[in-house]
């Protein structure tokens, strides 16, 4: 049997019962905003590092820049690495954003339109995505230019970069021909 509490509410819900009503309400019309889109799965991965100050304070790295590894182009391996990394955490970023694009369009399309317009929600809901969109767009772009960036220093490095490869090989064993006696 539940008792009822000073406030009001039941001592089996603890108050709680009815604060997430309105978010399921929100999820069930982002549902229905998404019936014929397809959405595909991702997975995000938070690495939290809570003790960074203790690893160097203020002169440590900040989160942002931790996605990238450090700007040292002393070979084209570092190149490579840096651009490939660059590109892989656009891509990544590009899908999380154009995701939460489509979820904030969903949940602001919920949202009653304060002159009862018919649409209006919508229509305002998707001024409002159309710019997180955007962005989503912009990193997708920054992931081609990435790849694009390792491409065309190979080409216009191709000669540094064949003359080391040619120095960097074993030099060939000498066959034995056995039939020469």
């Amino acid at each position: 049997m539940a008792t009822t509490t000073r406030n009001g509410t039941t001592g089996a819900d603890n108050g709680k019962g009815h604060k997430f009503a309105n978010a399921g309400a929100a999820a069930g019309g982002f549902v229905g905003a998404l019936g014929g889109s397809f959405v595909p799965p991702v997975n995000v991965t938070v690495n939290n590092n809570k003790n960074g100050a203790a690893r160097g304070g203020s002169g440590g790295r900040s989160h942002a820049e931790s996605l990238l590894p450090a700007p040292e182009f002393t070979s084209p391996a570092q190149v490579r690495n840096y651009c490939n990394t660059l590109r892989a955490a656009a891509v990544t970023l590009s899908i999380e954003v154009a995701m939460g694009a489509e979820i904030l369009k969903g949940v602001l399309a919920a949202v009653p339109d304060p002159d009862g317009r018919a649409f209006g929600s919508r229509v305002r809901a998707a001024k409002v995505a159309r710019k997180m969109q955007r962005s989503a767009d912009a990193l997708r772009d920054a992931a081609k230019n990435a790849a694009a960036c390792y491409a065309v220093f190979q080409q216009e490095y191709e000669e540094e970069i064949n003359r080391v490869r040619h120095r960097a090989r074993k030099p060939q064993q000498p066959v034995m021909n056995w039939a020469q006696q």
